[in-house]
């Protein structure tokens, strides 16, 4: 067994600290730091991690030096001497990380006759193709849109939410369908589309509002049929697409309609409804994924908020990462999304000013990359889960200590370790009947692989 470790304080990054041999272990005692997985108890198959690929990260993409984008996208999806990344999100048209609002058509196109996706073949586009290539050919890759053109919107605005016209259900049904052609037609398969971003959210950059009963009622009568009269049945599309605290509202008032949900694969969620206070809300998503077991979960958009340069490596920001991910995968998530994969030195460009972290950040006057440990600790799920994993039953015997483990399609066995605690942590890792005594540094996240 192969032991990997991040460690606060340390020059630790994703750094192999030791091998370990398994062997049979004595009863556990209650003293005891133990993290138990059940090999024979199995759940949902694992689909990938990854990042957006935004307007954003492509326009700071292409002011970098040849050396140092090849560098970016070797480091993020090369799965032997990278991270891995096997998924990818990006925007139909524009989102607040753009350097301006735009569309895909000209003003007041009904028929949607001049779409095109000219705009994105300068940055977006090539940075996509040269992820994919890095992946090694095939990266799973959905589209979410954050507003309708303004024409077909009540407040005749992209920003600050507003509603879609109902004269324009149709239409608008048709503009997704005439990305996935635009997007296949460059040779980048279309996995999947989110209904809306954030679609409770009015904000003050690309917007618009959907009732639960609203997108209900859009996808069964609209996205759904208008998908598959242009031969897109089989592409997937995800429903909410915002925090966990409402999400179990808008699946059920989803699902619990069989002809809104032969349309839908499953829920997307981002973790931002701690803007509320308190704590997130991860049992929200167990809850969900016992009340419609044949639904899937993917997490759609985190990132850290409110972009400050003196805390590039602020620790709490990967811890972050790090307890949402075991957590979400505990409660039977499917997949896990990152937001922008690269920001500049001032956490943009955002044309709002919304700015924030990413996991790399790229300083387009020195030309420098800036790895945040939120890229490392990150990078102990996706290096080594790999898609098509099963996640496997663990559980700790202390809350001090956070584990999830997987099986991959080849056999290996995956368990990923988090110590957010101020103390080294000694620990005993049972695999069956099976032991591995190990050590965790205090604020680390461990990979251990069999």
């Amino acid at each position: 067994m192969s032991i990997y470790t991040t460690a606060r304080d340390t020059d630790l990054r994703l750094t192999k600290t030791g091998d370990a041999v398994l062997k049979t272990g004595p009863q556990p005692e209650e003293p005891d730091a133990s993290i138990f997985v059940n090999t024979r108890n199995s759940f949902q198959e694992f689909i990938g991690i990854g990042g957006a690929i935004t307007d954003a990260s492509a326009e700071v993409f292409a002011k970098l030096p040849a050396a140092k984008q090849a560098e970016l996208i070797e480091a993020y999806y090369d799965p032997k001497t990278g991270i891995g990344y096997s998924l990818a999100r990006t925007s139909i048209h524009s989102c607040d990380f753009s350097s301006d609002s735009f569309t895909y058509v000209s003003d007041e196109d009904k028929k949607l006759t001049s779409f095109s996706v000219e705009h994105d073949q300068k940055y977006r586009i090539p940075m996509i193709k040269r992820a994919i290539e890095a992946a090694g050919g095939k990266l799973l890759l959905y589209a979410s849109p954050w507003s309708p053109p303004a024409f077909m919107k009540d407040n005749k605005n992209m920003l600050h939410g507003g509603k879609l016209l109902s004269d324009f259900f149709d239409t608008w049904a048709l503009y997704y369908c005439k990305f996935i052609e635009a997007y296949e037609a460059e040779d980048m398969p279309i996995w999947g589309i989110t209904v809306q971003n954030e679609p409770l959210a009015v904000q003050r950059w690309e917007s618009c509002i959907f009732t639960a009963e609203e997108e209900r009622d859009f996808l069964k009568n609209h996205l759904g049929p208008t998908m598959n009269a242009a031969g897109y049945g089989g592409k997937k599309i995800v429903v909410w697409d915002h925090n966990r605290d409402l999400m179990t509202h808008r699946a059920s008032t989803i699902f619990d309609d069989p002809e809104a949900s032969k349309y839908a694969w499953g829920t997307g969620f981002h973790w931002y409804e701690t803007w509320a206070g308190g704590e997130p809300m991860f049992k929200n998503v167990g809850v969900l994924k016992e009340a419609y077991p044949d639904k899937q979960l993917l997490f759609t958009e985190g990132c850290v908020e409110g972009f400050d340069a003196a805390k590039y490596q602020h620790w709490p920001n990967a811890e972050r990462y790090g307890r949402s991910m075991i957590s979400d995968f505990n409660e039977g998530t499917a997949g896990w999304t990152d937001w922008n994969i690269l920001l500049d030195q001032r956490g943009g460009p955002n044309h709002v000013g919304n700015f924030c972290f990413a996991p790399v950040h790229g300083d387009t006057e020195t030309g420098e990359l800036i790895y945040t440990p939120s890229y490392y600790y990150i990078g102990h799920f996706s290096r080594f889960i790999r898609p098509g994993a099963r996640r496997l039953s663990t559980a700790c015997s202390r809350s001090h200590l956070l584990s999830t483990s997987f099986r991959n399609q080849d056999g290996s066995i995956v368990t990923v370790v988090m110590n957010p605690t101020d103390c080294e942590v000694s620990y005993r890792l049972y695999l069956d009947t099976q032991i591995v005594d190990a050590k965790i540094p205090a604020h680390a996240m461990q990979t251990l692989v069999l």
